[in-house]
């Protein structure tokens, strides 16, 4: 097949176009580099089958050429981060929605086969029921929250309209070689990973008893694979490993002192995905567990040596927009 990625330069977009050249499939990446890096594709970029173009998904001239004869379009592209989106919803909104309508307005123009949506599971907010299934209630608690749900809502009805074969996948906390280290405060492994490269304790936000369904991302890369090789139409489904982790215990797997910080408000105290229906659609598993995927991050360290170092009162000052809008 041939697969245009959008986002593909980035943390999960790069390690997906690693899988799919290895399964002999054609990629085209189309990445802006905001957010994503070249260093992410280093390994892939000489490959006969691979190319690059630097390109934003707002740019529907530039990109609508890239089309031409592409089979899957997997559309990770576009912004992250919450307290950004608080402090900028038209650039969250003007990329997050106006972009993957573009993307999606290209595919069917081009025919393609296939359309595999990065979803966000932060649409779920504070849910009542644990593990989440996708029948849960939507209750979006920030912007970028809103515009991943509201993508998702476009891809769902270019599915039912337009007869577009779609699939979007709700993500939980996915870790891993190549996750993010720019950006305002809140990834915890990035924070987590430079802090001990820098001999500094840990920020703990909260008691630290909180929990998250963390997922390895070649799990994931595994399941936008799967998603694609299906014959499924128009469903949602969440991945994430099936399982929650404290945040005590990732500290604890990777071995420090600890500080805590004020807990942000709006957020859960607990995520965990319910993967039934995923495992029943597509026969995607998860097969790394946490503490596997935290032992690929502690020997790649090096890699966050130069990403940003936090203490409490950087967290602090680049959290006040979160508390101001969301302790309510």
């Amino acid at each position: 097949m041939k697969a245009l990625v959008t986002g593909g330069a980035g943390f999960i977009g790069s390690h997906l176009c690693e899988l799919l050249l290895s399964e002999g499939h054609e990629v085209v990446v189309v990445d802006n580099l905001t957010s994503g890096r070249l260093e992410n594709i280093e390994e892939i970029v000489q490959n006969s089958h691979f190319s690059f173009h630097k390109l934003d998904i707002l740019d529907e001239k530039g990109l609508k050429p890239l089309f031409n004869g592409v089979d899957w379009v997997f559309h990770l592209a576009g912004l992250a981060d919450v307290i950004p989106s608080i402090e900028e919803p038209h650039r969250y909104f003007a990329t997050n929605v106006g972009g993957a309508l573009n993307v999606l307005r290209l595919s069917k123009e081009a025919d393609v086969k296939r359309f595999i949506y990065a979803a966000s599971s932060s649409c779920y907010g504070i849910p009542d029921e644990f593990p989440t299934p996708e029948t849960a209630p939507v209750r979006n608690q920030h912007p970028y929250a809103l515009t991943k749900y509201m993508g998702e809502e476009l891809v769902t009805h270019w599915s039912m309209i337009y007869g577009l074969s779609t699939v979007s996948l709700r993500l939980f906390n996915v870790f891993g070689p190549r996750s993010r280290t720019t950006g305002a405060y809140g990834a915890v492994f990035g924070v987590f990973l430079a802090q001990k490269i820098n001999g500094l304790p840990f920020t703990v936000v909260g008691d630290g008893n909180q929990s998250r369904d963390f997922i390895y991302v070649k799990d994931v890369a595994e399941a936008f694979l799967k998603s694609a090789q299906s014959n499924i139409s128009g469903e949602i489904m969440n991945v994430g490993s099936g399982r929650t982790y404290s945040v005590n215990r990732l500290v604890e797997l990777l071995g420090g002192e600890v500080i805590y910080a004020p807990k942000r408000p709006g957020e859960p105290d607990s995520t965990v995905a319910d993967i039934s229906k995923i495992e029943k659609l597509t026969d995607w598993r998860p097969s790394t567990s946490f503490e596997e995927g935290v032992a690929v991050l502690l020997e790649k360290i090096d890699d966050w040596r130069d990403a940003p170092v936090w203490d409490t009162g950087g967290i602090e000052k680049a959290t006040s927009s979160w508390f101001r809008y969301l302790a309510r």
